[in-house]
């Protein structure tokens, strides 16, 4: 066999996690090569719900805004948010149950949701992101290699003593096996990573596993939408598993407005064969849930599963898993690529700070340290909220599904809600209400998204905290509340310059590969401390002043009410836009004690400690 291919970086998977990765190394200079085992990018929607977390953090946006993209992405959505609904419906055509408002599209969580993030969320199907990672990884010297198939790997040692992994693959095309020698290994290869399977990482797997086909059609729905707008539409038809082989629930996701869509469904044999049947065999199926003579063409059938499985652990050594390779669970609240996405933007700064020397190889240990939990939590409660689905669709008058070797409970006749003008009715009716707002919560989770916390043993200083995080307001699943405390996302507040010009968030201010510093008026000896220990450290922080007349105004005093500490105190921001520690005030002893201070929180952030 030839001589390996030498490559710093190797990224397995061209899927959201290993693409954003390759673009988030390429912010640090970096350079390397991704393989994926599909001859290209997705050619099905999939994840499409990009979150205020990773565009910038909007479908991630607030990651992507780091790599410059944010506006060609959400040029490429499907534009406008009063697509963002959630309809129930007998077919798109017939009778409506019931709609609610999605991801911040509501009168009263709009005002959440912009608190929360500078950045939208959007709906851009997976087919259209990752064409637009997989160009700019490759022109910033990350390009891939699809058709290349992971078929093992070893580690191996230099008579230096220097660890190197190699890795053999398959070329799809011409069978012809080579080998790629790198110093890191990124296993971003989905639900059946190859590489996680090697490394041997245990995973918690949760009973479940149903089937689902997802159908892409073409058909002009435009005709429909006018007073039907949503991007998901569930079809209730109570009697069509006594017509036809699939289940009486089809969910209609809208791909592009309003001509392409997926119908996802469930074959009640639950055969693997069934993905390979004429495609044709699903076009009545189609037409009944769509409710008129529309003209349908498929264009493309898959399937996947309900899992609920996560790892324990995210790498061993200098290899690591990140994506669906370490979480899987059902598509549900459009948390799963952006999971993914952020689970590279934690780990590409962390690879970059150590590969350039300013962090101790230990800073790789968080990690797993920080996300798996954050992995293991969506995974948990994505499918736990779709549970909270079944009493809804007994309320519609279907079945919901049962544990094997249990039979649910026959549900009411679905003619009762309109024709019962008794008590019972009238409780059944109730019941539709309290159970669709309960099913709300699942499309409208911003406490999920942007609540993270990361604790200790991860990349944060604790020591200066009085106490334990408490999350403030009504923070909770649904709702979000910014706060500075280390471990949390550095909150959103909008500022400006005393001449006004366009408008920047503190979001802004962080990312970009460095790490910042933020203070206010009197806080001179920070920003001084800032460029002392960043010039002895020879790691990049930035420093700013936010207050009247300051570097940057607080245009609506909303960072007074957010910041948690005093106006000269300081809050030390991560290249990931987390924080990592804050200073109520500038410390008695002025800029040495402020200089002593910053260094030791430096060393204990980046794994000297």
């Amino acid at each position: 066999m030839d001589d390996p291919i030498e490559t710093q970086f190797l990224v397995v998977g061209a899927g959201p996690a290993g693409i954003s990765l390759a673009c988030f190394l390429t912010m640090y200079g970096l350079k390397g090569l991704v393989i994926a085992s599909s001859p290209g990018t997705s050619d099905t929607p999939r994840a499409h719900i990009t979150n205020a977390a990773a565009i910038g953090t909007c479908f991630s946006v607030r990651c992507f805004r780091d790599l410059g993209i944010e506006k060609e992405l959400v040029k490429a959505a499907n534009a406008g948010s009063s697509i963002m609904h959630v309809r129930w419906c007998a077919s798109l055509a017939g009778e409506e149950f019931g709609r609610v408002y999605a991801w911040g599209n509501g009168p009263d969580r709009k005002e959440d949701y912009d608190n929360a993030s500078p950045c939208k969320h959007c709906d851009l199907p997976q087919a259209v992101l990752e064409p637009i990672l997989v160009r700019h990884a490759a022109h910033h010297g990350f390009p891939t290699r699809f058709s290349t198939k992971l078929l093992h790997f070893i580690e191996e040692q230099n008579t230096a003593g220097t660890t190197k992994i190699v890795a053999t693959v398959r070329d799809e095309l011409s069978k012809y096996e080579y080998r790629i020698r790198t110093k890191y290994l990124f296993g971003a290869d989905g639900g059946r990573s190859a590489v996680a399977a090697q490394l041997g990482l245990p995973m918690v797997v949760n009973p479940g596993g149903t089937m689902m086909m997802n159908i892409l059609v073409k058909a002009d729905l435009s005709h429909l939408m006018e007073f039907r707008q949503g991007n998901i539409h569930w079809i209730m038809q109570p009697d069509r598993a006594q017509v036809d082989d699939f289940g009486p629930v089809t969910v209609a996701r809208m791909v592009k407005t309003w001509d392409e869509w997926v119908f996802s469904l469930a074959h009640i044999a639950q055969d693997p064969k069934l993905a390979h049947l004429d495609w044709d065999a699903y076009v009545p199926r189609i037409k009944a849930s769509i409710g008129d003579d529309t003209p349908v063409e498929v264009l493309h059938v898959s399937k996947f599963y309900i899992n609920e499985t996560y790892a324990e652990t995210y790498s061993k050594g200098n290899v690591f898993c990140l994506g669906d390779a370490v979480h899987r669970h059902p598509p549900s609240r459009g948390l799963g690529s952006n999971t993914c996405i952020q689970d590279a933007y934690n780990l590409a700064w962390k690879i970059a700070y150590v590969e350039a020397g300013q962090a101790s190889p230990k800073l790789l240990d968080t990690y797993s340290v920080e996300r798996q939990p954050v992995g293991a939590d969506v995974v948990l409660t994505t499918n736990q909220t779709l549970r909270n689905n079944f009493p809804l669709w007994a309320d519609l008058g279907l079945a919901p599904p049962a544990p094997p070797g249990v039979t649910p409970p026959a549900p009411a006749p679905l003619a009762e809600l309109a024709s019962r003008s008794d008590a019972a009715g009238d409780a059944r009716r109730q019941a539709l209400r309290d159970h669709m707002a309960t099913v709300a919560g699942e499309f409208n989770g911003l406490g999920t998204e942007m609540g993270q916390l990361y604790g200790r043993g991860g990349a944060v200083y604790l020591d200066d905290e009085d106490a334990a995080f408490q999350p403030t307001g009504d923070e909770s699943d649904q709702h979000y509340a910014g706060s500075t405390y280390p471990g949390r996302r550095l909150p959103h507040a909008w500022l400006n310059t005393a001449v006004p010009r366009s408008a920047i968030s503190t979001i802004d201010l962080a990312g970009h590969g460095a790490f910042v510093l933020l203070t206010g008026r009197h806080g001179e000896a920070w920003k001084d401390a800032a460029a002392a220990v960043g010039a002895a450290l020879k790691v990049p922080i930035r420093a700013y002043s936010i207050g009247y007349r300051q570097d940057w105004e607080d245009v609506y005093f909303s960072w007074d009410k957010i910041r948690e500490v005093e106006e000269p105190g300081a809050i030390l921001v991560r290249p990931d836009r987390f924080v990592a520690w804050r200073a109520k005030r500038v410390l008695d002893g002025g800029l040495s004690a402020c200089e002593e201070k910053l260094t030791t929180v430096m060393k204990a952030v980046l794994g000297f400690n």
